[in-house]
């Protein structure tokens, strides 16, 4: 099948809305460089990998490129390499013929194919076994691919934009990325900084989740305090910009700012705040380490957990440990199976000397605004 013969059957989806540029970039410059390099990368129209923590915006920054590329007009097509099963992704991301296995009752395109004409977006793509990273290898060399059960190769023209957590490099220096195929992705980069590196922009993105999230569910919670705001800028974000509108969502549906200083409250416990008699009285060192160990599990436990959004599969993978691993470990250190609030003690907000500079622009600036129709802010 020729190129225009594909392209006029691969079906057009649009991107998604994004949230205003001003809302995306913010004022820090670190994402001020984002902006400057962003429309550069677009015109090179070669393969780009974006890096960042979970949940700093390598999604909206993906789209923007998108946006920005001659391909513009073209759909652009995201896959979230872990939610798909490893045993599924190859069929999903190249599809299949009629009778290539057990309940393949008719042909089905893939990815690739939806994206021909446009951008593929490969959401954490250190994920993807290696197994089946020659296939993509080939499509990135000869830009052709073969569906599962078929013969026949097909071409498709596309831009492929990749997201990892994990640095490519150091996977491929642990076996489980392929260093021709790091080669053939990290033509270009981009690395997304967390939201603990851009602590300025946090009253924005505060304002315009408020706002979003007020229309969205129909209520009508005030601003922040300036006290919350300051707490909010000298928080270290595991989760960044999705756990910020996370706990935006909770002050909005609970209306108190106490519901999320709970939810602060239990990622900032100490663990190895340990009773130890000053007396000169006999401690067990073996009971007080075992407590200490327990302590820091939770904890670390707990983080993950947040940052995943309380995904107990995904928190499992993060942490290297099986799913009933994981649920073992929960009981064990006294966390609840779901999100909840947590009565722990009140938080010493100690913030970092160097953002004490980005804090103070920004302590006595009004960033309320008039509501106005904001999309939601997703990755």
């Amino acid at each position: 099948m020729s190129y225009q013969s594909l392209r006029a059957v691969t079906p057009k989806k649009k991107s998604p809305s994004l949230p205003p540029t001003d809302i995306i970039y913010g004022r820090s410059r670190a994402m001020q460089e984002i902006r400057h390099r962003i429309p550069l990368v677009a015109q090179a129209n070669a393969p780009l990998v974006l890096y960042g923590e979970s949940g700093t915006g390598k999604d909206v920054v993906a789209q923007l490129v998108h946006q920005h590329s001659e391909s513009a007009s073209g759909p652009f097509v995201k896959v979230s390499c872990p939610a798909i099963p490893s045993g599924l992704l190859e069929s999903e991301l190249f599809g299949y013929e009629k009778g290539a296995f057990t309940g393949a009752n008719s042909s089905k395109p893939g990815r690739v194919e939806m994206a021909n004409g446009g951008t593929l977006f490969l959401d954490a793509v250190s994920e993807i076994e290696i197994s089946l990273q020659p296939k993509l290898l080939q499509l990135l060399q000869d830009g052709c691919f073969c569906r599962i059960g078929g013969l026949d190769e097909r071409a498709v023209q596309l831009r492929l934009i990749c997201a990892s957590t994990r640095d490519l490099m150091e996977e491929v220096a642990l076996g489980r990325f392929r260093e021709d195929l790091y080669f053939r992705v990290n033509v270009l980069s981009l690395r997304m900084p967390a939201l603990r590196e851009r602590v300025e922009d946090i009253p924005m993105l505060v304002d315009y989740f408020l706002q979003d999230l007020n229309r969205s569910f129909d209520r009508h919670a005030p601003p922040l305090s300036p006290t919350m705001i300051r707490v909010f800028q000298g928080y270290h974000w595991p989760g960044n910009i999705r756990e910020l509108e996370n706990l935006i969502k909770r002050y909005v549906v609970l209306g108190s700012e106490e519901a999320i200083m709970s939810e602060l409250r239990a990622v900032h416990e100490f663990p190895f705040e340990l009773e130890i008699p000053e007396d000169g009285s006999s401690i067990a060192l073996k009971e007080l380490t075992k407590r200490a160990v327990a302590r820091l599990e939770r904890t670390v436990i707990l983080r993950v957990l947040q940052a995943h959004q309380w995904n107990r599969k995904k928190t499992a993978a993060a942490l290297k440990i099986s799913y009933r691993a994981l649920l073992y470990k929960l009981k064990e250190v006294g966390i609840p199976p779901s999100r909840g609030i947590y009565a722990l003690p009140s938080i010493n907000h100690t913030i970092p000397a160097d953002r004490e500079a980005a804090m103070q622009s920004t302590s006595d600036q009004d960033f309320s605004s008039q509501p106005q129709e904001l999309p939601a802010f997703d990755e």
